[in-house]
């Protein structure tokens, strides 16, 4: 290319390309790169689309089960939901741009995810979240806080797909890299999945959608870079979101897809154009050739090098069929989006670019995607983790002093507060279609025009999976079981967002292996197949006071189906009279627990090992619990998790805005482990109909105790191993849990 500067060794630095992977460029090209091709293959081999240092061990999860129609490798996972109907999900990470810009970083995490899903044919008709926060009194934080928040809700809310759940945890390793994880549920008919391999040599290779900006450049790369006190610099790099384009993309697209004129499409995401066409040619097994002088642009003078990096949002790729552009065009036009024809499908195996007449880069496909490097990083065995982790055992066990205090304490903090200020910015809504709306254990929303719904939850537990990978992987995926069991859903796959630090550290790795392992083994033992997923590497900061390595967080995203939506359970106490119990056994495990380190100081290590998790125990309960929903002996269900089961039953009796009494705790001993013990596998339910609740639990050979009886405006705990009476007005409950979040932002709360 005329002008081009020469490729020197601080030029392939700065495109975070180390001195061996150069040599690799210059072994697969057969002579030195120009600066455009340079940046493809610094995007493409970024960690951010190669995974270069997960691939080996992503391989090792199971993806499979007879309900599974397209497993990892789409842009979305794909599950049969019957009557020729199928759910398409997936959750990603928009972790660093949404720390440097959060608004525009939150909101085109949303934009990407909602592409992912409708352009494989589905129809979105639900969106989550899981975020993480450092501590809510960093002098940042109420700012990303805030900018996050209206971000995912100025998206979702105008882009008209409902917001419907998701998780908030707050922890000081997360003071200078966020988490920012967004998941889309879509709805399509199964002989309407459209998929990404292109094919049909002499096909046309159309753009739509947005014009291209500079916005996003490099975007890829420095996801895949950990931060530093410069990071603020960055903002350049962070694409900026237009939802009423998306809306019309999504739109424009369907109205498409309903035609027979695709032969493939894809988004344009992470890498932009480069990405795309690349994926595309490659699952293909075809060439693609481009002309960069066609591609819509919205800036004067841009290069081709800017064109291929660019990540500005609300843009698609796709082949059609011969003589089909102009009605695919006409589509387009009417929705007022761009459309171009700027590419050929080829025989030759390679990327070719043009410009201006000269062709500006001509690379083979095939190292710039399935040869893509792969590391088998050093990684620290378990027993050399767990003496960098340095956890402890817990050693003797504390009481709690004063067990109402405590509760109302855990209630009001940050990782259980109400998180009404956020949620209540969100459109959940929109569609008519959700059942069950935030603040339960999973979301619900009804499959339009039939009786059948789909459940959905978020779940990661990130100081278990610190203090024992293998463990906290396996709670990761047990929890979001439990959530959906708890709504009456049988849950049928998940997708992952696993957000970890440098994999060059060995202690990194050893956590990601670890959690990776207890994922596949709890999707095993619970038939619930890992289909779509993300990996977010580098998350860490040297910033002037962050945290450095975030905890291990691998974020689970959670399907399930209901066959009668109406039938779903929620967790609120219903009627005064209802007998309360705690089904599944109780093995009084305080490690790791937030009464531990919201009472007693305790955390990390210095909290002890987190809560075994049985899979045999966690799938015999749920399947329980599903059934005495679906037969309606269950009036409401709640998982025990975060708090143990005083929490879940103050969340209880918030949600339905009545009372208990809780007794019959002496045979388990002292009731701190039984009530704030966070044992894996239970649920605190209600019933009228406490006969057939045990009878049916002994038959399973399943725990079940009754604990107390619904009813007055006040929760009683007779404590009577310690002879002693805690009684808990709902009237300060919930000014305890409502007060976190407005206190927290302020003036922002009004924004609610």
């Amino acid at each position: 290319m005329t002008n081009a500067p020469a490729i020197t060794a601080e030029i392939v630095a700065q495109h975070g390309l180390s001195p061996e992977e150069y040599e690799r460029v210059l072994a697969s090209m057969g002579r030195e790169p120009n600066l455009t091709e340079l940046g493809i293959f610094s995007v493409m081999w970024s960690e951010h689309c190669s995974y270069k240092s997960s691939r080996i061990h992503l391989k090792k999860l199971p993806t499979e089960a007879p309900w599974v129609i397209c497993g990892p490798g789409e842009n979305a996972g794909v599950i049969d939901i019957g009557d020729g109907q199928a759910a398409i999900f997936k959750m990603e990470s928009h972790n660093h741009p949404s720390y440097i810009e959060p608004y525009q970083g939150a909101a085109t995490g949303v934009g990407g995810i909602l592409r992912d899903v409708f352009t494989m044919g589905a129809r979105p008709v639900a969106n989550l979240n899981a975020l993480r926060f450092g501590r809510p009194d960093h002098p940042k934080m109420r700012h990303l806080i805030a900018g996050v928040v209206h971000g995912i809700g100025g998206y979702g809310n105008c882009v008209g797909v409902p917001t419907v759940g998701g998780e908030v945890n707050f922890h000081p390793s997360y003071d200078g890299n966020i988490l920012v994880n967004a998941m889309t549920v879509g709805i399509a008919d199964q002989d309407k999945i459209f998929y990404s391999a292109a094919s049909g040599i002499g096909n046309s290779i159309v753009y739509v959608g947005s014009k291209t900006g500079r916005d996003g450049i490099h975007g890829a790369t420095m996801a895949s870079a950990e931060f530093d006190e410069k990071s603020d610099e960055k903002r350049p790099t962070v694409q900026v979101g237009d939802p009423f384009t998306e809306k019309l993309l999504i739109e424009a697209c369907l109205e498409l897809m309903a035609s027979d004129a695709i032969v493939a499409i894809q988004d344009m995401g992470a890498a932009g154009l480069t990405s795309s066409s690349v994926e595309m040619a490659s699952k293909g097994g075809v060439g693609i050739e481009l002309d960069m002088n066609a591609v819509p642009q919205r800036e004067t003078g841009m290069t081709p090098y800017e064109m291929m990096l660019s990540e500005s949002q609300e843009r698609m790729l796709m082949v059609l069929k011969p003589g089909r552009e102009d009605f695919a065009e006409a589509i387009f036009r009417k929705w007022e989006l761009d459309f171009a024809v700027i590419g050929t499908v080829t025989d030759t195996g390679r990327m070719v670019l043009n410009w201006n007449g000269e062709t500006v880069a001509d690379i083979p496909l095939g190292p710039l995607a399935d040869e893509a490097p792969l590391y088998d990083r050093p990684t620290a065995t378990k027993d050399e983790y767990k003496a960098w982790a340095g956890v402890k055992p817990l050693g003797d066990i504390p009481e709690s002093t004063d067990f109402a205090a405590d509760l109302l304490k855990l209630m009001a903090s940050p990782d259980i507060a109400s998180r009404r200020w956020i949620w209540e910015q969100y459109d959940h809504m929109v569609g008519a279609d959700t059942v069950q709306r935030p603040g339960g254990d999973a979301a619900v929303v009804r499959v339009h025009g039939t009786q059948k719904g789909l459940a959905m939850s978020t779940d990661c537990t990130p100081r278990y999976c610190y203090a024992d990978p293998y463990e906290g992987g396996k709670q990761a995926v047990a929890e979001c079981y439990r959530n959906l069991s708890a709504v009456g859903a049988t849950p049928l796959a998940i997708t992952n967002c696993l957000n970890f630090a440098s994999p060059q550290r060995p202690e990194i790795m050893a956590q990601l292996t670890g959690c990776l392992e207890g994922m596949g083994d709890a999707c095993r033992a619970l038939d619930f197949p890992i289909v779509s997923g993300n990996v977010s590497l580098y998350n860490e900061s040297k910033a002037t006071g962050g945290g450095n390595a975030i905890l291990p967080t691998p974020a689970i995203g959670g399907v399930g189906l209901l066959a009668d939506w109406s039938t779903s359970a929620t967790i609120a106490f219903k009627a005064e009279g209802e007998d309360v119990f705690i089904l599944g056994h109780s093995y009084r495990h305080l490690g790791q627990s937030l009464w531990l380190r919201e009472i007693a100081g305790l955390e990390g290590r210095d909290a002890g090992a987190p809560p075994p998790v049985d899979l045999a125990t966690e799938r015999a309960n749920g399947t329980l619990v599903r059934s005495l929903i679906a037969d309606g002996v269950l009036t409401a269900a709640h998982d025990c998790s975060d708090g143990g089961a005083a929490v879940a039953i103050a969340e209880m009796a918030l949600a339905g805005g009545i009372g208990a009494d809780i007794e019959a705790v002496a045979e388990a001993g002292a009731p701190t482990p039984l009530l704030f013990g966070e044992d894996q596998g239970r649920y605190i339910v209600t019933t009228a109909q406490g006969d057939i609740l045990a009878a049916r639990a002994a038959a399973a050979d399943i725990s079940v105790i009754r604990i107390g009886r619904v009813g007055g405006d006040a929760l009683r705990f007779d404590l009577q191993a310690t002879a002693t009476t805690a009684i808990i007005p709902l009237a300060d409950l919930r000014r305890a849990h409502e007060g976190f979040f407005p206190a927290l932002m302020g003036a922002d709360a009004a924004l609610a």
